[in-house]
């Protein structure tokens, strides 16, 4: 069973991590922004995690260059004055996206209820256009629009290979769903490739995803 979710936007970016002064995009979103996504429409982290399955792109990948004023430092106890810390970075990011996100709702080992009211309520939200946050492309200033996807009928994905090697896969270890005052991260990877413009991602659990020995 699957939750079929397409997004678009006029504007994304999913950070590659190895730039580190500069905002680049991958030229495809991570399966950690999906789950954010899809995060945002519903979300029970103690009842289920989402396992994002496949990623379809629609539009033709395109990008754009420009410089955002951004602060050096980052929200913390203290108060940021930001004429002290303001600074221009470069973001490369993507224009004119659509893409159309295939997802599992995985149960936690101790969840009572059942799947099926889980879906369905995750269905009736994304068709009622509900959300818990204003749904984003990577910034949060890159809004994501959404509904329910239209298989059949909706357009294809582009007709594009390509290999584009290993890239983050999340960022959190998705069996870990403790409350702390710090959230602990846990990078993972895995070696993306898309076909005709879909994408299959493979389980959290699979060999082929690289994850961290400990968490961060």
């Amino acid at each position: 069973m699957e939750v079929v979710v397409e997004v678009w936007g006029d504007l994304a970016c999913f950070s590659r991590p190895d730039a580190k002064v500069e905002r680049l995009t991958y030229p495809v979103p991570t399966p950690s922004a999906v789950r954010g996504i899809l995060s945002s429409l519903y979300s029970k982290p103690r009842e289920f995690y989402w396992q994002v399955n496949r990623i379809e792109v629609l539009n033709p990948i395109r990008t754009i260059s420009f410089k955002r004023n951004e602060v050096k430092s980052k929200v913390r106890d203290k108060p940021i004055f930001t004429e002290e810390e303001r600074t221009q970075r470069q973001t490369v990011a993507l224009r004119d996206v659509r893409y159309r996100f295939a997802a599992s709702i995985c149960p936690r080992p101790d969840f009572t209820g059942t799947v099926a009211q889980l879906y369905a309520q995750a269905l009736r939200r994304i068709r009622e256009g509900k959300a818990f946050v204003q749904p984003s492309l990577g910034l949060r200033e890159f809004v994501a629009y959404f509904a329910e996807a239209d298989c059949a009928n909706g357009p294809r994905p582009i007709p594009v290979d390509m290999d584009l090697g290993l890239m983050v896969y999340d960022v959190f270890d998705l069996h870990d769903f403790a409350v702390r005052k710090k959230t602990r991260s846990r990078l993972s990877l895995y070696h993306c490739v898309m076909k005709q413009g879909v994408i299959e991602v493979p389980p959290y659990d699979s060999p082929e995803v690289i994850k961290g020995d400990a968490p961060c």
